[in-house]
C-alpha cells in the first residue's frame, strides 16, 4: 500500500480502457484516495458509474484544462472540498482529426496551437495553479503521459508528436522550478495501448504489431502495467526521481530497428 493516506488528482479519465483508469485502479489498490476530472457535464452519470468502485472518490467537470480561469476555479473548489493533495496525474491530450490523418506539412496554425495548448500548456498551467494555491503537500509528485512519437517520426502521429515533445521539455523545466519546494515532476511514456484516443491515429494496429515483434519482451503493455509504474512515480519510493521521461514500453524504445 505505497500510497496509503495520499490524495491523488487524476485529470482526464474517460472509460475503463483508458490509461487514466489503469492508473486510478493501481493507485486505489495501493491506498490512495482519488479525485477525478473529466470533460462534459453530460458525461457526469457515465463517470460516476465508472468511478463507483473507488470508494469515497470525487469527480469534477473540467471542460478546458488549458484555460487559466477554468483551472483556477476548479482547483480552488478541489482544495476547498478536499484540502491539500499529494499528486496529480495529467492524462489530457488532443489534436484535430485532420491534423492526424493528413501529412504533417499541412498542419493548420489553429490545429498546431490547439494540440500544444491542450496537450502541453495545460500541464504547465495545472502545475502553476496548484503551486500558487498552495495545493500540494510536501513531497508531492506530478506525472504526465507522453509517447515515443515525441522523439521519432511515427506515421499518423504528426502534430501530437510536436505537442508531446513540448510536454517533455516542460517536464524538465517544471522539475527544476518546483524541485526547490520538494515537488517532483516526471513523464510516463507508455507503449501503444488500444485506447479511445489511439483510434484517431491512422493504422494504429500496425504499431501494436511492430512493438510485439521488435520489443525485447515481445509483447505490448497493458493499462494495469502502466498504472503500476505511475503508482511508483506517485509514491515516496521514487523520491529521488524528477525531470525524467520513464519508458514503460516493453523496451521498444531501445531498439535501433
Amino acid at each position: 500500500m505505497i500510497l496509503e493516506g495520499k490524495k491523488i488528482l487524476i485529470m482526464g479519465i474517460r472509460n475503463k480502457w483508458s490509461i487514466a483508469y489503469g492508473i486510478a485502479k493501481s493507485a486505489y489498490e495501493n491506498g490512495a484516495k482519488l479525485i477525478f476530472t473529466y470533460m462534459g457535464e453530460d458525461n457526469k452519470s457515465k463517470i460516476e458509474e465508472l468511478t463507483k468502485d473507488f470508494k469515497d472518490s470525487k469527480s469534477y467537470v473540467c471542460d478546458d484544462a488549458s484555460n487559466d480561469e477554468v483551472v483556477q476555479k476548479l482547483f480552488e473548489q478541489i482544495k476547498s472540498e478536499n484540502g491539500k493533495i499529494d499528486g496529480i496525474v495529467h492524462a489530457i491530450a488532443h489534436a484535430n482529426t485532420d491534423d492526424l490523418h493528413n501529412d504533417f506539412v499541412f498542419t493548420s496554425k489553429e490545429g498546431y496551437s490547439h494540440a500544444v495548448d491542450v496537450s502541453a500548456y495545460s500541464f504547465v498551467l495545472v502545475s502553476r495553479v496548484a503551486k500558487e494555491l498552495d495545493m500540494l503537500n510536501e513531497n508531492a509528485s506530478l506525472v504526465t503521459l507522453t509517447y515515443y512519437g515525441s522523439t521519432k517520426v511515427l506515421q499518423g502521429y504528426n502534430v501530437m508528436g510536436v505537442a508531446k515533445a513540448a510536454l517533455e521539455a516542460s517536464v524538465r523545466y517544471l522539475a527544476e522550478n518546483l524541485g526547490k519546494e520538494g515537488i517532483r515532476v516526471n513523464a510516463l511514456s507508455s507503449g501503444p495501448i488500444k485506447t479511445l484516443s489511439a483510434k484517431g491515429i491512422k493504422d494504429f494496429s500496425s504499431i501494436l504489431t511492430v512493438v510485439e515483434e521488435k520489443s525485447p519482451l515481445h509483447r505490448n503493455v497493458t493499462i494495469e502495467q502502466i498504472g503500476n509504474v505511475a503508482t511508483f512515480l506517485l509514491s515516496n519510493m521514487s523520491d529521488a526521481i524528477t525531470g525524467q521521461i520513464i519508458y514503460a514500453d516493453s523496451g521498444y524504445c531501445i531498439m535501433g530497428i
